[in-house]
C-alpha cells in the first residue's frame, strides 16, 4: 500500500494551498491508497476529512492523523497517537523533544524527526538537542529519510542515519502546493486502514520501500537556507515555546484530570 506520509492541508497549515479534497484526488489520481495529515501542531485537517469522508468518492482511501509538531529545542517532528487518542497539549506548540517523547510514548504513540538534515532552523540535526543529547536518536520510532522539499544530499543522509541506528524509514511529500503532491511517499506490505495499523507496522518494520523524487531548486529555499532566516526562526520558535509555557500546563492538568 502506497501512503504519502507528510501531507499539509489548508484547513490546518498557514502556508498551504490545497484542500483536503483536492489532496485525495490527486493521490489517487496516482495510484496512491492513502495520506496522513501532519498539519502543524493542529489536527484542524482532520476535522475536515470527519466531515467529507462519507462521501462516495472517498470511501475507498484511507487518511491517517498525525501532526508534525513543532519543538522547542529540536525541530519538526512527525507524531502519531493511537485511534481515539486525542492531546489537546500537542496543540500548542514549544515542547522540548525529551518532554514530548515521554507524553507520545505514554500515550502509545510512535514519532520521529521529519526532514532531520533539512533546513537548520527546524531540522533535528542541526540543533540544540542533537547537539547536546544524539543518544535521543534511540528512542525515535522512525525516521523520514525522503521528503520531497529537500536536497538529495540532506535525503542520503538521512537514509544513512535510519540505517546506522537501525529505524524505520518514512517518505512523504511535504507537500504545501498541488504541483508537489505525490512526490513522496511510504510503501507497506500489507493494507493500512488506520492509525493503530500504521503504528503496529512502523514498529514491526513492515515498510517495503520510501523514497520519490525532489523538486527543483527554487529562490524561496535559497532564502530559507540563509543565515538571516535560520537564526530569525530559531529565535522567533524558542521564543513562543517559553510564551507558551503557561498554556501547556494548563492544558497537561485538564489532560490528567479528564
Amino acid at each position: 500500500m502506497k501512503i504519502d506520509m507528510h501531507c499539509h492541508t489548508r484547513a490546518g497549515s498557514i502556508d498551504s494551498k490545497i484542500s483536503l479534497d483536492e489532496y485525495i484526488r490527486l493521490l489517487k489520481e496516482q495510484g496512491f491508497g492513502g495520506m496522513m495529515i501532519t498539519d502543524h501542531t493542529t489536527s484542524k485537517g482532520w476535522k475536515v476529512w470527519d466531515e467529507i469522508r462519507n462521501e462516495e468518492e472517498f470511501k475507498d482511501f484511507v487518511v491517517l492523523k498525525g501532526i508534525e509538531y513543532d519543538t522547542r529545542d529540536a525541530g519538526h517532528f512527525i507524531v502519531v497517537l493511537p485511534d481515539g487518542v486525542q492531546l489537546k497539549l500537542l496543540n500548542v506548540r514549544g515542547l522540548t523533544l525529551k518532554h514530548l517523547i515521554q507524553i507520545v510514548h505514554q500515550h502509545g504513540g510512535i514519532l520521529g524527526p521529519a526532514h532531520p538534515y533539512g533546513v537548520k532552523s527546524s531540522s533535528f540535526m542541526s540543533l540544540r538537542a542533537a547537539r547536546k543529547n544524539a543518544s535521543l536518536i534511540e528512542q525515535f520510532d522512525f525516521i523520514e529519510v525522503f521528503n520531497t522539499c529537500e536536497t538529495p544530499q540532506a535525503n542520503e543522509l538521512a537514509s544513512q542515519l535510519a540505517e546506522k541506528h537501525g529505524k524505520p524509514g518514512l517518505g512523504g511529500s511535504d507537500s504545501h502546493k498541488a504541483d508537489y503532491v505525490g512526490m513522496g511517499y511510504t510503501e507497506f506490505d500489507e493494507d493500512i486502514t488506520c492509525n493503530d495499523d500504521l503504528i503496529r507496522a512502523v514498529r514491526e518494520n513492515r515498510i517495503v520501500g520510501a523514497g520519490g523524487r525532489e523538486r527543483e531548486a527554487t529562490p524561496g529555499m535559497a532564502r530559507k537556507m540563509h543565515w538571516t532566516a535560520v537564526y530569525g526562526f530559531m529565535a522567533y520558535n524558542v521564543g513562543l515555546g517559553y510564551l507558551f509555557t503557561p498554556f501547556r500546563k494548563f492544558r497537561k492538568v485538564q489532560e490528567l484530570t479528564l
